[in-house]
């Protein structure tokens, strides 16, 4: 083989997961339609044809973070409700966790990545509004299934309906995400999710 002759097949030289967290980290900020594929390149170093091969189009890469960001962010969430501590305390480890990912950002606090890009996306897009709808609707079952816990154990009255509850702490958790992004401090964040779990839990 001449020297100029080039081998095919070259290993992967990027790591999918941090390339995909690269990802997230610009759609985040400027969201889907605001984001380039240059841009994209440039966040993970990848030119547009690597791009294309590892992870698709832009449209694809997109749906690959948002699933990413589901099972990534809503494992911190799911994790806290699924726990043996009491429901009060069950339900602000969920809240504090989202807190911490929605304050994470570097300059200011990004919110939840599925409200702050997928809402405006899944108007249009039968494949990003199902994916958001998936998402939410986990979180959904996530609350209801550890408020039904809660209330067959005896921690919620009798009269209380957990269907409705879990809606009412889902809501809290997307009202938080927005606020965030808003530029409500943590804090007061933090006092807004006691409040909710106070009426939440009866006291």
């Amino acid at each position: 083989m001449r020297p100029e002759q080039k081998r095919r097949g070259r290993p992967r030289a990027y790591d999918p997961a941090t390339a995909l967290a690269q990802v997230m980290g610009v759609f985040w900020k400027t969201g889907y339609s605001g984001t380039s594929l240059d841009e994209l390149s440039a966040a993970t170093g990848m030119n547009r044809p690597s791009l294309y091969a590892a992870f698709g189009d832009k449209r694809s890469l997109y749906l690959k973070a948002l699933g990413h960001y589901f099972e990534q962010g809503g494992a911190a969430i799911r994790d806290a409700l699924s726990g043996d501590w009491p429901l009060k305390e069950a339900l602000m480890r969920a809240y504090e966790n989202a807190l911490a990912i929605y304050f994470a950002g570097a300059t200011a606090p990004r919110g939840c990545f599925a409200i702050g890009t997928a809402t405006t996306e899944a108007v249009e897009d039968p494949a990003i509004r199902a994916a958001l709808a998936k998402g939410l609707r986990r979180l959904d079952d996530a609350f209801e299934a550890r408020i039904r816990t809660a209330h067959a154990g005896g921690e919620l009255s009798g009269a209380a309906d957990p269907a409705a509850l879990a809606m009412l702490a889902s809501a809290t958790l997307h009202s938080i995400a927005v606020r965030a992004r808003a530029g409500a401090p943590r804090a007061e964040l933090e006092e807004m999710a006691r409040k909710v779990v106070g009426v939440i839990c009866g006291s």
